[in-house]
């Protein structure tokens, strides 16, 4: 506000200075009387940015005083400046009417000098004249206006982009966090769950002799460490920074299955594993994808289901088969609660290397009986339950299956 005043006070006391100097159109009326409509358009100097409508009709009534005691030249010069500011800071209809009116304002000036000196010399330089006075500023103020405006949604659209961008960001970081979230969870739930279920069955049986009871506890220990060494290892992965070669070294693979399967076997259930077809490099998602299916299937036959345990790997062409069968109701002394999210975390894991997963119970022709296909009769049977997971290894980079299960 300061600034817009002094301004205001320097512009008055310049068009003082010109009248001084004469720079007026002498009509026989006291020197004072021009300083009134100079007054008059300087305090709208000062209105200009907060009220740019009222700064309009102070400098038109200040130019129309003047037209009849002056003119000034102090007075014209300032009334400029209102126009500008009513076109600039008013609203953007106003800009467009004024920009109209001043171009047939300035017609009509040219015209009526030009009639009354019959003389066509006076149009032309009455005519530039008002266009100078009157068109300039409010063409000026429309093309700053605009460029304003433009420069606002320019800067709007960057926002718009930042909160997209950040949005994006926070996506991917809780996707990651997801990710990190079942890696970890199909890493340790394994081991844990051999720890758990081989200490309560010790602490639930009170006729084991020292020798099973080392045995148990060495298992316990062996899993306890080996579940630690994964923890550390994908640590140690998370750390690192672009050393693709030590991660590939660590990283889990379908091939090593039978680690998995000798896991579940101390854990004190039976298991037969095979592998049909001939093994094969399997690009990285389809064989970390494998291997976290294998090892929830193998976790939740431990957790909740009971001998035999058939685990199956097959290589087929252009994909590779996984699946674990378990028998249903274990024993529910040592059975242990699960959160729901195993099924799932395989599920989602098929899917992202465009693989089939498929989980349920299952009932042979010995366990069903009457009804073709229709389930009666399953109370003399307990059935198994089936994991299948049927995967690509044709995959692109993204890590997205070409082809179908």
């Amino acid at each position: 506000m300061k600034r817009v005043v002094s301004a205001a006070v320097l512009a008055f006391a310049v068009g003082v200075l010109l009248i001084a100097g004469r720079a007026y159109l002498d009509r026989g009326v006291p020197v004072w009387v021009l300083g009134v409509p100079l007054a008059i358009t300087c305090v709208g100097v000062v209105l200009r940015r907060r009220a740019p409508l009222v700064c309009l009709g102070l400098g038109v009534a200040g130019i129309v005083i003047d037209g009849f005691v002056g003119p000034s030249l102090g007075t014209v010069l300032i009334f400029t400046d209102n126009l500008y500011a009513a076109a600039l800071y008013g609203p953007a209809r106003l800009a467009r009417v004024l920009l109209g009116v001043t171009a047939v304002l300035a017609v009509i000036a040219g015209a009526l000098a030009g009639f009354l000196a019959r003389d066509w010399r006076a149009l032309a330089v009455m005519g530039v004249q008002a266009g100078l006075v009157l068109i300039t500023p409010v063409g000026t103020a429309a093309v700053v206006r605009e460029q304003r405006d433009r420069a606002a949604a320019e800067r709007a659209r960057a926002e718009q982009v930042a909160r997209l961008a950040e949005l994006d960001r926070q996506a991917a970081v809780t996707g990651e966090r997801t990710r990190m979230a079942r890696e970890l969870h199909d890493m340790i739930a394994n081991h844990f769950s051999a720890i758990a279920i081989q200490s309560t069955a010790a602490l639930s049986r009170k006729d084991l002799d020292r020798d099973t009871v080392r045995k148990v506890m060495e298992s316990v220990r062996e899993n306890s460490v080996k579940g630690m060494a994964e923890m550390r290892a994908m640590i140690g992965l998370l750390r690192q920074e672009g050393d693709e070669t030590e991660g590939e070294a660590t990283r889990p693979r379908l091939a090593d299955a039978e680690t998995l399967v000798e896991r579940v076997r101390q854990a004190g259930l039976a298991v037969e594993a095979r592998v049909e077809g001939e093994p094969r490099e399997l690009p990285a998602a389809v064989d970390l994808a494998g291997y976290r299916i294998l090892q929830e299937a193998l976790t939740n036959a431990l957790k909740h289901g009971a001998s035999p345990v058939q685990v199956a790997v097959v290589y087929e062409h252009e994909r590779v088969r996984v699946s674990v069968e378990n028998g249903l109701g274990g024993r529910d002394d040592i059975a242990l609660p699960g959160a729901g999210a195993g099924l799932i975390g395989m599920r989602e894991r098929a899917s992202l290397v465009g693989g089939f997963f498929d989980a349920g119970e299952v009932w042979t022709a010995e366990q069903v009986s009457g009804g073709e296909g229709h389930g009666e009769g399953r109370g003399e049977g307990r059935g198994e339950w089936r994991v299948t997971a049927v995967l690509p290894t044709a995959v692109d980079v993204t890590g997205s299956g070409i082809g179908g299960a």
